[in-house]
């Protein structure tokens, strides 16, 4: 069972919008190494986890949680790197293209147009070049050290092709995402390769790769810097026991240590999406539209008589 709180895990920053970069950030979205097979990966790695050894289910199930919140946050990203590309300026209730305007005339030129034909200006479950993802990417391997060692090899590869899509664009909105999935993919294999020194396997000689410097990059310096990369959340309610394995020195061997927390220290508003008329969304014809503003007035009402009995 799951909760769900409407903020977002990081800021997503403004900037113009950019369907390319919107195109190459789906890869870390619906790719075979992004944030959608890591998050269905490690959920069903923990509802099939055998045996008792919590703390290495609530790690792996504490990583899964924080990937909805990743998989929420690229997806917010892409549509936001999408939204008004058309620079649709008709009014609220027109029929876009009334008079022979095209008023989506560019996205035929765009590397997906499925973006703006089937998306409406929103992200999709596919990679950067449209396969739609695919469950067969998800391992679940019913063996503890090959699943940590599969989970490690998947945040490494994955921190590495963010370090490429990052390079891919200047783009404020994309870097500022990008930077932070960075960082936290470094937490998740410093997570794994933690785990598995706990069970004894000397994965640095065959896996060297946490020691990739992703600090050469400004955004994800400052994220550095301010120690997330060491930080994992479990998210739990009831208590979890993996500060049993994410504690102590990172296997960075850097001098860093690692915290468990329950959940991120900070949180960010979710600022919704504007309407986009030139997609026919949401939709709302003008009759549904009073209905819906006069339910938004007085819920504004009901909250603000509330809080006024508060005080």
């Amino acid at each position: 069972m799951f909760y769900h709180a409407q903020k977002l895990i990081n800021p997503i920053v403004a900037d113009e919008p950019d369907p390319s970069a919107a195109n190459a950030l789906q890869e870390g979205l619906g790719g075979q190494f992004g944030e959608m097979r890591t998050m269905m990966q490690y959920l069903f790695q923990s509802f099939n986890f055998r045996g008792d050894g919590k703390a290495y289910h609530d790690l792996i199930q504490g990583i899964a949680i924080e990937e909805i919140s990743h998989v929420e946050l690229i997806s917010k990203t892409i549509s936001r790197l999408l939204d008004g590309a058309p620079e649709y300026h008709g009014k609220k209730f027109d029929v876009p293209g009334k008079g022979g305007a095209a008023t989506m005339e560019m996205a035929k030129e765009q590397q997906n147009p499925h973006h703006f034909i089937v998306g409406a200006q929103g992200a999709l479950p596919v990679d950067a070049a449209g396969n739609p993802w695919c469950g067969s990417y998800v391992h679940c391997n019913g063996n503890l050290i090959l699943d940590l060692l599969d989970n490690l090899v998947l945040e490494s590869t994955g921190r590495l092709q963010k370090c490429r899509i990052y390079q891919m664009s200047k783009n404020k909105t994309l870097r500022a995402t990008v930077a932070f999935l960075i960082a936290r993919d470094e937490a998740h294999e410093m997570a794994f390769a933690k785990a598995l020194e706990t069970l004894g396997v000397d994965w640095a000689k065959i896996l060297p790769i946490p020691k990739f410097d992703s600090s050469k990059y400004p955004e994800v310096k400052k994220l550095i810097d301010a120690g997330i990369n060491r930080e994992q959340y479990h998210f739990r309610l009831d208590g979890s026991q993996m500060a049993a394995i994410f504690s102590g020195p990172a296997p960075a061997n850097d001098g860093t240590e690692l915290i468990t927390l329950a959940e991120p220290k900070q949180s960010y508003p979710d600022p919704g999406a504007p309407e986009r008329p030139e997609e026919f969304a949401p939709g709302l014809d003008p009759e549904l539209q009073a209905l819906a503003d006069a339910l938004v007035e007085v819920k504004v009402k009901i909250q603000k008589s509330a809080k006024e009995s508060k005080e």
